[in-house]
């Protein structure tokens, strides 16, 4: 019954347009991001992908990855998903034994892909509104559900809450490192939005909540799949 209530819940209809009342504030948190962008992530992402090997980036991915499926496991519970929980309860499992902490991905071989998510999607699955578009610093696009749910996904996630010192220092230059080698992997694409757009705050915006929704299952059909874009699941690597 439970599930059967969550399933109508997520039953919405998409968004149309969106909400910006705050545009002037976001523009300018838009462009202190640009300034860090330029200054030192896309700096640091260009060394990250000059420097280690693939390989060597790839396991990084898949270690910070990895220490996110608890957290996966759990959204997946709380929006009424058994199926996918338990997909991502054997792909920890696998991954952190037999992939040797999560640096190899054993469970993608074997069919386990897995169901990311977080708890933005657990809000929109009990029918929260998406709310006002925001910029974070440091962050980039985001609504504010999705804020509320990132700041929950911190707080709650079983496997930094169980990590101690130097664990959970690992953990996060780990998830950093991460970061870096997605603004290195579409680094061409990243740039062509923020950087050679009329209006890169605009396009960034259109970005980010197209992708957002067809996430979220609230486009369908041919016409989205025609006008869906996703250079970059998001700008600003969230």
């Amino acid at each position: 019954m439970a599930t059967t209530l969550l399933a109508a819940c997520a039953q919405q209809p998409a968004p149309q347009g969106f909400a910006d009342p705050n545009e002037v504030h976001n523009r300018e948190v838009h462009a202190f991001n640009l300034a860090v962008d330029q200054a030192v992530v896309r700096p640091l992402s260009r060394a990250m992908g000059d420097g280690p090997p693939g390989l060597v980036r790839k396991g990084v991915t898949n270690f910070a990855e990895n220490l996110d499926e608890p957290g996966d496991v759990l959204n997946n519970l709380l929006q009424g998903r058994p199926d996918n929980a338990i997909e991502n309860t054997f792909r920890f499992v696998i991954n952190t034994t037999v992939g040797l902490g999560g640096l190899f991905d054993p469970a993608s071989a074997m069919g386990l892909e897995g169901k990311v998510t977080d708890f933005g999607e657990t809000m929109h699955v009990w029918g929260a509104p998406e709310g006002e578009y925001t910029v974070v610093p440091f962050l980039g696009p985001s609504t504010s559900r999705d804020l509320a749910g990132s700041l929950v996904d911190i707080a709650l996630n079983p496997t930094r809450l169980v990590l101690t010192s130097p664990a959970s220092e690992v953990a996060t230059v780990a998830g950093f490192a991460s970061r870096l080698g997605d603004r290195a992997r579409y680094s061409d694409t990243v740039d062509s939005v923020l950087y050679d757009s009329a209006d890169g705050y605009a396009q960034a915006r259109l970005l980010y909540l197209q992708n957002r929704r067809y996430v979220l299952g609230q486009t369908s059909g041919a016409a989205a799949d025609d006008g869906f874009l996703d250079p970059y699941e998001d700008p600003y690597g969230n």
